[in-house]
């Protein structure tokens, strides 16, 4: 801008309301109107340059949240392999292998699972064992139990045994036991002493009451007593 047009220019601010309404004598109309001209271009390179930067200000955080958002998806991926191979590790420790066989398979009234820490869990129902009530074995129970006897001294010799008692969650009304729980404990207990009696070791077995805990899905399947055996 040339040293008369700035001078114009101030001049031009200063006037302009005396223009409006009848010009200002001491400024060129010419120069006024050039004044006008250039200071409304400055406004709008001035307002171009302003969204310029506010255009690139919004690319900048759109730029930031985007690679936050990447990051944030890359972690959640990583950490879901992560929980994924944990579940996996965690499992590998506990799963039975498909060619092993527990020897318990085929037993009347016997189920076997592989517990949580590795034990082999040998459930007989409780119907099978004992009449309602009662803590006196069935002689069909004592036939199971039989073969349950020689499996373990054949493949578990010497490992410990831990004999758990249950029942479902009808309270006691009729028989002479207490609670659930005692009547737990004494048909545990007598299935211990069956097994002792039949060649497994006493020193490693023992008993546990558990009575209506751990239910199963109905009445019938939580009346039980699981044979846990837990290692040597």
């Amino acid at each position: 801008m040339t040293t008369r047009t700035t001078k114009a220019a101030l001049l031009g601010v200063l006037c302009a309301g005396t223009l409006i309404a009848g010009g200002c004598k001491s400024v060129k109309k010419s120069d006024y109107n050039a004044a006008i001209e250039e200071n409304t271009k400055l406004r709008e390179r001035v307002a171009t340059l302003q969204d310029k930067v506010r255009q690139s200000n919004e690319q900048v955080d759109a730029a930031e949240r985007s690679k936050q958002d990447a990051l944030s998806q890359q972690q959640a991926m990583y950490q879901s392999q992560l929980d994924t191979a944990r579940s996996q590790q965690a499992q590998s420790q506990y799963v039975t292998p498909v060619n092993q066989v527990s020897g318990f398979e085929g037993i009347p009234g016997v189920a076997t699972s592989v517990g949580g820490g590795g034990e082999i869990v040998v459930a007989v129902e409780g119907d099978v064992l004992f009449d309602s009530g009662r803590v006196d074995l069935k002689s069909s129970a004592r036939q199971s139990l039989d073969r349950v006897a020689s499996v373990i001294q054949s493949k578990y010799p010497g490992q410990k045994i831990r004999i758990e008692g249950y029942t479902d969650s009808d309270p006691i009304r009729k028989s002479k036991w207490r609670s659930n729980e005692h009547l737990s404990a004494e048909r545990a207990l007598a299935v211990e002493q069956y097994l002792v009696k039949k060649g497994v070791s006493n020193d490693s077995v023992y008993s546990a009451a558990f009575g209506p805990a751990n239910s199963k899905s109905t009445k019938k399947d939580s009346r039980r007593v699981e044979i846990v055996i837990l290692g040597s």
